[in-house]
Parts: C-alpha cells; sequence; structure tokens
C-alpha cells in the first residue's frame, strides 16, 4: 500500500462570533482556499469527500444533505464521520490506502455561535439513568477529574496555569486564533474558580471557523507538490463512556491510541523522534495529561516540563506552537483538523512568526471532549 500524504489546507477562522458567515459560507471558502493550496479542481481531480459533523451540534438530521454544493462534491462520494475532524483525516488516510481512491477531501466546522443551548446537548450524551439527572453544568467532570490527575500526580495548580499561559502567549503569533493575550501565573489563579480547581482562564472558549484538508496517495503527491506532508501513523480509541468506570486521572484513551499510532510509525522512542506536539488543551490541565499519554515524557513530569520552559516554543519539546485550544477556541469537530493546520504549516515551514526551526516529524492528538473518553494520534512527517 502506498503511502499518504496531506497536500493541501484551507482555513477560515477562527473567531467568537461570524455573524455575516452562514456554516455554508465558512466551508466554501475554507474549499476553496485548501484546493488552490493543493492545486486541484474539485469536480475532475477529488475522488471523495469527508464531511466530520454531528447533528445535535447542526440543529437538523442528516447533515451531509447539506455538504455537497459548498465543496463541490455533488454527485461524488460522501462520508460523513460524526466525530472529531481528525477521525475524518484518519478515514480519508485509509480510504486511499484501499487503492480505491487517490485524492480525498476532508472538511470540518464550527459554528458554536449559533448554539443557544450547547450546556444542554452536551449534558445529552451523559448517561441518562445515572448522571444525566445529576444536572449541573457538564464541565464539572473536568474538575473533578483535574482533581484526580492533581493528586496521583503531584502536579500542582501553578503548572496548570503556566499551560494557560504559554498557549495564550502562543496565539498571539497565530493570524487563526482569537484569544490570545499575555496574562501571568497570577493572572489565571486569580481567575474566576468555576469548577473546583479548574480556573476560568484555564477553559477554552468557543469559536467559529473552518478547515479543509487534501490527502493525496504517495504518486499523485509527489505530483501536486514539493511539500508533501506525509501521513506515518494513525491511531484511534474509544474508552468507556461511563463515569463510574473510566480512570480519572490518567487519559487512556490516548495511550490506547497512541501505541497504535506509534506502532503504525514505527516510533519505537517518541521523546527522541518527535520534535514537536499538537494536542488538545480543552482544559489546561488535559494538555499535560495528553502528554504523558503520548509517552512523550513519564508520568507525573508533564508539569515539570512547562515549569522548566520545554515546552515553549524555542524548548526542547514545542507543545502547541499554534495557541492550542486556549488561543484559537474549542472548535467543537473541527478542533482536530486545528492541530493539523498547524502541524503542516510548521513542517512546511510556513508557520510565520511562530515558525519551529528544523522540525522533521510531529505529533497530533485530539479529544471529542466531555463526556467522552474518545481520541485519536496521528503521526505526520516531512
Amino acid at each position: 500500500m502506498k503511502d499518504v500524504a496531506v497536500v493541501g489546507v484551507g482555513c477560515v477562522g477562527f473567531r467568537p462570533v461570524t455573524p455575516e458567515l452562514s456554516y455554508k459560507e465558512l466551508m466554501f471558502e475554507a474549499a476553496m482556499r485548501a484546493y488552490e493550496d493543493a492545486g486541484v479542481n474539485p469536480r475532475k481531480d477529488i475522488d471523495a469527500f469527508i464531511t466530520c459533523a454531528e447533528d445535535y451540534w447542526e440543529g437538523f438530521s442528516i447533515f451531509d444533505e447539506f455538504v455537497p454544493d459548498q465543496l463541490g462534491a455533488v454527485l461524488k462520494h460522501l462520508f460523513t464521520v460524526s466525530a472529531d475532524g481528525l477521525f475524518g483525516l484518519i478515514t480519508a488516510y485509509m480510504l486511499i490506502k484501499t487503492g480505491h481512491f487517490d485524492i480525498v477531501a476532508v472538511e470540518a466546522h464550527s459554528k458554536a455561535s449559533d448554539i443557544l443551548t450547547y450546556e444542554g446537548i452536551v449534558n445529552f450524551a451523559f448517561d441518562p439513568i445515572f448522571n444525566r439527572p445529576l444536572g449541573g453544568h457538564p464541565y464539572y467532570v473536568a474538575g473533578m477529574e483535574m482533581n484526580r490527575y492533581l493528586c496521583e500526580t503531584g502536579t500542582t495548580l501553578e503548572q496548570c496555569a503556566m499551560v494557560a499561559v504559554k498557549n495564550k502567549r502562543n496565539a498571539l503569533a497565530n493570524p487563526h486564533a482569537c484569544y490570545g493575550a499575555n496574562i501571568t501565573v497570577k493572572d489565571v489563579l486569580c481567575s474566576e474558580c468555576q469548577f473546583y480547581p479548574l480556573k476560568k482562564l484555564e477553559i477554552s472558549p468557543l469559536s467559529d471557523g473552518c478547515i479543509v484538508t487534501v490527502l493525496a496517495s504517495e504518486d499523485v503527491a509527489t505530483k501536486l507538490t514539493d511539500k508533501p506532508v506525509w501521513i506515518r501513523g494513525v491511531g484511534w480509541c474509544t474508552e468507556t463512556p461511563c463515569l463510574e468506570t473510566r480512570d480519572w486521572g490518567r487519559a487512556v484513551y490516548t495511550e490506547l491510541a497512541a501505541e497504535m499510532a506509534y506502532k503504525t510509525a514505527g516510533i519505537k522512542n517518541p521523546v527522541k523522534e518527535i520534535d514537536f506536539a499538537e494536542v488538545c488543551d480543552m482544559f489546561a490541565y488535559k494538555e499535560l495529561q495528553h502528554l504523558e499519554a503520548l509517552k512523550l515524557c513519564r508520568r507525573g513530569e508533564a508539569g515539570n516540563l512547562v515549569e522548566e520552559g520545554v515546552t515553549q516554543r524555542d524548548g526542547e519539546l514545542p507543545v502547541n506552537p499554534s495557541g492550542g485550544m486556549l488561543g484559537m477556541g474549542y472548535a467543537l469537530e473541527a478542533s482536530g483538523l486545528q492541530r493539523v493546520l498547524e502541524a503542516v504549516l510548521q513542517l512546511r515551514g510556513e508557520a510565520g512568526k511562530r515558525q519551529l526551526p528544523e522540525v522533521e516529524t510531529g505529533v497530533v492528538q485530539t479529544w471529542r471532549g466531555i463526556p467522552t473518553a474518545t481520541g485519536a494520534v496521528v503521526v505526520l512527517s516531512k
């Protein structure tokens, strides 16, 4: 089976609100930018399309009925993946690996500003008998998990706050990030405690935007671009959805997904072979938990890495140079492709002010958010 590469990316956003653009316009603009970047014509060149959408976020059923026009996918193969955009990327990778498709486009978007009942939709994902009747904002789960993680690993509140400081400062150099800020650890620790011990500045706000990526088989990719970004390994996992039976101190879903991705990529020592990471930081402590699950450090060491500056843009292992979700915003199903976008730009050497020097391989990780234990990992290389 031939290798697969990302040959084009297009992005619109990310912003807190986009009243002047419908979700269709977001998708159209992102798609046109991706197709221009890849040098392809959707009607002639692209064999299949994937949209990553959840009907509950969109507000109506069978969302893929409303997708073909703005992507150029009329009368073409169109697949819906009701999961984070990174799962859509993995699906496209596997479609091309079958040998039946040469070029596949993947779309994921967020129009979170249109959602009037975000809290209610998330609560609807809880177990209807044991958990949903408890009520309250669903982020209480994050507060409980953070408390357990700190207890088991010895990570401090200050180290978690440093993640928010780092990522929001990184976002200042990212034109696609809308929540960049020059803040201090004290600012974070003094912000409102919303879900003990989780502070307001440690929670990723919602954002609108869209990302489209174009993937191609090895033969086609080398003809389309001289800067292909190769997908070396993929992994995914959905662990138990039950709050009562999960491990509250570890991101087991990422541990298993990373094990699969590293095996596919032939990576034996992630610490030495991975140059940078783009990981889910929906909540600040999650970045630390995910770094440990990705085996980029030992359990309980991630907080020390942040404190010592190892994960800064100029550190030995840059983490979330894009600003992460704390800087770009939580973009629902587009969150995973936010991470892919940054990784592709870094590996191409096109990240502008935030460009990392001499990077060859990056790892991208996503988590689908509360209350799931669903995650995916992709290893990208130039």
